[in-house]
């Protein structure tokens, strides 16, 4: 069965020959993330690490990493330093190079494989992008601008939102994409409790997500555990998105919980993608010993192998075979 419908069998939780298997990694350094419109040599090191990938390791889809446009260009939200500065802020339209770079990148590589598998943009929410301007400090300085002002915050995410929602248009019409996978995060601060987010955080997310719906029927939505943190994954069981990811290992709710939790719709992951989880530093028994038991504990139908998260740049490809291999011996 071509790769192609074997993905989308998946998806539409229709029976499969095999299971389907997916990881991805990123391909630029952490310190290059935001830094690819200032140096087109980033984005060309993205594009030639995902061929490279593909043409190794023979995936069946790519998630389209979007390294190199980490950073929002958007200079109001820069530079802000109240939340009653981002009343001013305005979207940065359709013809922002941030944007027209990205649907390049986009279709460069789905002329490269898009004919032979699935392909996904990652899109980060708009609260990330937000938090993402201020490292590590990210958090904190957005919750503190929605106690600040919560409304000037709803207008600037939903500003975002805008643009983002014209980036995965554009790169699933023009760039040729399958859909995007759109990462989501709970706010890490306590003083964000779900009705807040709701009200402020999510309504730029669900944006985003009904305009990539209008162009595409498959959208992954992934709800980030990056680096432990932790998601209260019942905010997203109304999210219009075809197939689920989460962090199973932080969040400790299985692909068979999370599948119920989501109404049954397809999920994504199983495996813990640290450097200190089984995938990156077990042995070849104990990875196809998990891939057995995860498997005969979330069944075989609407199941996609893959990760919490983004894997270790430096993980050896074999270790991602003997799960892969393991999973169509079953």
């Amino acid at each position: 069965m071509p790769k192609k419908q074997l993905v989308l069998d998946a998806f539409h939780n229709k029976p499969v020959e095999r299971i389907p298997f997916g990881f991805w990694f990123h391909f630029a350094q952490e310190h290059e993330f935001t830094k690819g419109l200032e140096d087109p040599a980033i984005i060309q090191k993205n594009i030639a690490g995902h061929k490279k990938f593909f043409k190794d390791f023979n995936p069946d889809f790519v998630k389209l990493m979007s390294d190199g446009f980490f950073e929002y260009p958007n200079p109001i939200l820069i530079h802000a330093k109240s939340a009653a500065e981002l009343k001013q802020l305005k979207p940065i339209g359709p013809d922002h190079p941030w944007i027209i770079e990205q649907v390049k990148l986009v279709k460069e590589l789905t002329d490269a494989f898009g004919s032979e598998v699935l392909t996904f943009y990652n899109i980060f929410a708009p609260a990330t992008f937000f938090k993402l301007l201020f490292g590590d400090d990210g958090n904190k300085i957005l919750a503190d601008f929605i106690v600040e002002d919560k409304e000037a915050v709803t207008h600037a995410l939903n500003v975002i939102a805008e643009d983002l929602a014209t980036l995965s248009k554009k790169v699933i019409t023009e760039g040729k994409a399958d859909g995007i996978y759109l990462s989501v995060q709970n706010v890490q601060d306590l003083r964000i409790t779900p009705e807040i987010y709701k009200e402020v955080v999510a309504p730029g997310e669900l944006n985003v997500l009904a305009v990539a719906n209008e162009v595409s029927e498959n959208n992954i939505l992934h709800i980030c555990g990056y680096e432990g943190s932790r998601n209260d994954i019942s905010l997203y069981v109304d999210y219009d998105a075809k197939v689920i990811n989460w962090a199973v290992t932080i969040e400790n709710i299985s692909l068979k919980e999370g599948k119920e939790l989501f109404g049954g719709k397809a999920v994504i992951g199983g495996f813990d993608n640290r450097a200190t989880g089984l995938l990156y530093s077990g042995s070849k028994a104990e990875i196809e010993d998990f891939t057995e038991q995860l498997l005969n504990q979330a069944g075989k139908t609407g199941i996609i192998l893959g990760a919490d998260c983004t894997v270790p740049g430096d993980i050896e490809p074999e270790r991602l075979d003997w799960a892969r291999s393991k999973a169509a011996r079953l």
